[in-house]
């Protein structure tokens, strides 16, 4: 099965830049699994997936934890999608823990202090 080659790249979008797309047009988003995120960005060659983040958290989180392909994306700044312009938000988000553990790793002791999560939502610009 040969892999999509599109007119606009799909997006890898997370919270830094997200809202900075929404400056103009009509967009549709869908929350979806994992799973579901891994096999869209394998339908597509990695020349038409644009990484539009640059932060080592969110990149640790997505390509580590939740098992994306990590591939060499290009990286780009993007302000505005375009008409019919797919994107992945890796959306994360930071609770306070409710136990708050010590533990020690070579005599030295450590706290956890916070939960965080990730999740996947698509979206697509409209108009």
């Amino acid at each position: 099965m040969s892999k999509k080659s599109i007119e606009n790249p799909l997006l890898l979008l997370d919270n830094s830049n997200m809202n900075t797309l929404f400056n103009e047009g009509e967009y549709k988003c869908t929350n979806m699994t994992f799973e579901e995120a891994r096999e869209i960005i394998g339908m597509y060659n990695k020349e038409d997936i644009i990484l539009c983040f640059s932060h080592p958290d969110a990149y640790d989180i997505i390509f580590n934890y939740i098992s994306i392909p990590k591939k060499d994306y290009e990286y780009k700044h993007i302000r505005n999608m375009r008409v019919n312009q797919d994107g992945i938000i890796f959306k994360t988000y930071i609770t306070p823990s409710e136990t708050q553990p010590l533990i020690h790793v070579d005599d030295v002791e450590a706290k956890k202090i916070q939960n965080i999560y990730v999740y996947c939502v698509h979206i697509t610009r409209l108009k």
